[in-house]
Parts: structure tokens; sequence; C-alpha cells
């Protein structure tokens, strides 16, 4: 199946990545193709092809509750979203982390998207664990 993990930048860019490679190495391990898209970069990327999108970024400000406005302008703009089953999460960063998750989830099911899991994750182990268990199909 394939899934595709789009990440949004905010405080902490480079562990934001890394926890994207390491969900992508747990989902890998369970035989499914993982594309990693940068979607404050790849702009123009059509999200219908994907079976699976696991969307994640992190507060754009310390006190959290705030992530970028790409995320809801890449997502409007990505194809056919309505009905994807889809992961949500964000990198710990700054303070009140469920608030931030919670604007995330908002901006996804405005979208149409069925969030089936959410999660704040801070280490790329805890990536690559959740990547495993994570139920795709």
């Amino acid at each position: 199946m394939k899934v595709a993990i789009v990440y949004f930048e905010g405080l902490k860019k480079k562990e934001l990545i890394d926890l994207c490679r390491g969900l992508a190495d747990g989902i890998e391990a369970q035989g499914h193709q993982v594309d990693i898209i940068d979607g404050d970069r790849d702009i123009n990327t059509n999200l219908t092809i994907y079976r699976y999108l696991v969307i994640g970024t992190a507060s754009i400000s310390s006190f959290g509750g705030k992530i970028s406005r790409q995320v809801e302008r890449f997502l409007a703009n990505s194809g056919i979203l309505t009905g994807k089953r889809c992961f949500a999460f964000i990198g710990k960063a700054g303070i009140r982390n469920i608030k931030t998750l919670q604007k995330l989830m908002k901006t996804m099911e405005h979208e149409g998207l069925y969030i089936k899991f959410s999660e704040i994750l801070s280490k790329k182990e805890e990536a690559v664990f959740l990547g495993k268990k994570l139920h795709i199909g």
C-alpha cells in the first residue's frame, strides 16, 4: 500500500524530519511503500494516489497551539482527500502540545480526512515503534 508522510516546518525542523524517517522505517517494516513529502517545498504534490496519509508538524510558537498556515493551503490543493484514512502527529516542542495537535486534527478534518490515530512524538525510536504498530491496512 502507498503511504505518504507529509511534514510541515515548526520550531524543531530537524527533529521533525527524524520523526518522519522513523515512522517511514516502521511503516516500511510492515511492507508498505512510503514517500516522505516536505509540505512547505513540494507544493504541487497530489495525495490522491496514496491510500494512507501521515501528517505531521510542530508548533510555530513556543506557547503552542499554532501551526503553519501552509498545512491548510497544502491540503486544500492536494487532490481528493475526502474519506482518506490518516494519522496525525506533532513533534513535541514548547508547551501546550495537545492544543497544537488539536489544531492540526481540526485542519485535517476540515479537508475531509478520517483520522484513525494521533500522537505527540519526541524521539525517533518512538516513531519507529509506532510505525511498526500502526494499523494501515
